[in-house]
């Protein structure tokens, strides 16, 4: 970039995406600036004030009953898990802090937005209308020293690379937020947000730079729990001698040779980070909502500095419920590319079934770390093909007559269908225990195995009935959880092909060793046929013998079996 490029113009237009039946969404259609004086000062919000958008009388009996259940989520900021209580009853407003687009994203990004979609579409189950905001870092120093080493105009690169997200976010079966705003085509917001600040006497201008003065917010460190004289300058905090206090942060930078500015009236120049998704929450949600959330890193410094902000900005900013999940390690240490140990999702997805990742990464409690190996994602993908296959074959059994219409099934069916579902109530409930759900899924589908191939199953009264409404209810939690397929065939092909890449084999190339070991049975070579059944399972593929022949599944490779059982 040999000029400076003055005034940079949104690239793309805000991008609104409305979620079926949703009043909020509807209406979300543009930022209003209020210059009403707030808080010592003026502050903006995101939309003019009116009254409730929802009509109970009218939103339809299911969605209120089930708001009246109690959701308990963790509370970063108090420490404790407390019963969800949204700002406006029927409807949530939810900001997930987005990821800076200078490369492809890791599974590290894959929890933190798997995590927040199970959310969302739990708080949708439950009733209520959601306006989920996340946002593109666009405009950030990793952006500009990558266009710069690729020779790219970084708003290009950036924007290149929040299609590339939205693609992963695709293959992870995670929902389109209702809108995703980007810094570059917010400045005017970010620009408004940072004169309230120095009209509100918590920020100063330095030569073109605006610092924001910790010492002016009395509360600063209570997310995190941190005192200011810890956070030592240098360590995730910019060392200028300049600065009032080593702690104090950018809200704005002064432009440099080569990189993208905007004016301002300090200056062309272009903002800090954190000031950022302060200024894009204020714009689309207002300066109080229900739920901020990100990864455990954003804790400190990103959203301790945006509460900073947003308070200085506005007193009466408040966020209800701080919410962050764990990270993905790697031998203990988090993922990450700044360490260079990460996985990119593209990698990943590319040997794995992106619905198995999915298994792997809600596998686990969202506030516990998670840690990346191959025998962990292997026994992820040999739990979804088990899934799909058992749900295959019930959908088979079935056929296509709706035999969930029928009033009823045995006791013992209805038994098993409520427990699971009163496990998945329950569960949920008690901050979003992902991992439990799953377990709970073993007897309904167990119970669907034995209807199909056991003797006892096959002879039992309304045995059609009850495989549907089984897999009915199972239905519905993975689609809650985002892990319905399209159809569980597809799902198990493509579960196959992945696991054909990962063995380095063909389907030719089986069904030659299947023909092989028929051969060496049918001449009593019994050591060779168990060889060549141990050899396909030692790369993850498993024969299965029949009365109809012989076929193969994927499943766990022996020698990652027998790594997990020593560990």
């Amino acid at each position: 970039m040999g000029t400076l490029l003055k005034s940079y113009q949104p690239l793309l237009p805000l991008r609104f995406i409305p979620i079926p039946n949703s009043v909020w969404t509807s209406r979300l259609t543009r930022v209003i600036f209020s210059k009403s004086k707030l808080c010592g000062g003026r502050c903006f919000s995101s939309v003019k004030q009116s009254p409730p958008l929802i009509d109970e009388k009218n939103s339809g009996g299911e969605g209120v009953e089930n708001r009246k259940a109690e959701l308990w989520l963790y509370n970063t900021m108090s420490r404790q898990k407390e019963v969800f209580k949204p700002k406006v009853d029927g409807r949530v407003g939810m900001y997930v802090c987005g990821v800076t687009a200078y490369d492809l994203s890791h599974i590290g990004h894959a929890r933190v937005y798997v995590y927040f979609d199970v959310l969302y579409r739990y708080l949708r189950h439950l009733g209520y209308e959601v306006n989920y905001v996340r946002n593109f870092t666009d405009v950030d120093d990793k952006i500009i020293a990558r266009a710069n080493e690729l020779g790219e105009d970084p708003i290009n690169l950036s924007r290149r690379y929040c299609q590339e997200f939205n693609v992963d976010m695709t293959y992870l079966h995670c929902l389109p937020p209702s809108v995703e705003p980007r810094v570059s085509d917010h400045m005017p917001h970010i620009i408004d947000m940072i004169k309230q600040i120095i009209d509100n006497d918590c920020a100063y201008v330095i030569e073109g730079d605006v610092y924001f003065s910790v010492d002016k917010f009395p509360d600063y460190g209570r997310l995190s729990g941190r005192k200011v004289e810890d956070n030592r300058a240098g360590e995730r905090v910019a060392v200028d001698s300049r600065k009032k206090n080593p702690a104090d942060f950018a809200l704005w930078k002064t432009a440099k040779k080569g990189e993208p500015f905007w004016d301002s009236p300090w200056g062309p120049g272009r903002p800090g980070w954190h000031i950022e998704c302060s200024a894009m929450s204020a714009a689309y949600l207002g300066y109080t909502f229900d739920i901020h959330g990100g990864g455990m890193d954003l804790v400190f410094p990103h959203h301790e500095n945006e509460i900073a902000q947003s308070c200085a900005a506005c007193k009466w900013s408040n966020i209800s419920y701080w919410i962050h999940n764990g990270f993905v390690t790697i031998d203990s240490e988090k993922m990450s590319k700044s360490l260079g140990n990460f996985f990119t999702i593209r990698q990943v997805i590319d040997i794995y079934h992106p619905l198995a990742l999915r298994v792997f990464l809600i596998g686990t409690h969202y506030r516990s770390p998670i840690n990346y190996s191959a025998v962990q994602l292997e026994s992820a993908s040999d739990r979804a093909f088990y899934i799909y296959q058992t749900l295959r074959d019930c959908q088979k059994a079935v056929g296509k007559d709706d035999m969930t219409k029928k009033d009823s099934v045995p006791p013992h069916i209805l038994d098993c269908i409520n427990k699971f579902y009163n496990d998945f109530l329950t569960s949920m409930l008690d901050d979003l225990h992902t991992p439990v759900v799953l377990a709970a899924l073993s007897d309904p589908l167990k119970t669907i195995n034995d209807l199909l191939h056991t003797r006892k199953g096959k002879k039992q009264e309304l045995r059609l009935e009850s495989l549907a409404a089984l897999e009915k209810v199972i239905r519905e939690v993975l689609m809650i959880l985002g892990l319905m397929p399209a159809s569980y065939s597809e799902a198990l092909l493509q579960l196959r092909e992945k696991a054909l890449k990962r063995s380095n084999l063909t389907e030719d190339q089986i069904l030659q060793k299947i023909e092989e070991r028929n051969m060496a049975r049918k001449n009593k070579e019994y050591e060779k046929s168990d060889a060549i059944r141990k050899d396909l399972a030692a790369v993850g593929i498993t024969l299965m013998d029949s009365p109809d022949g012989t076929t193969w599944r994927p499943s766990i490779p022996l020698a990652l079996q027998e790594q997990d059982a020593a560990t």
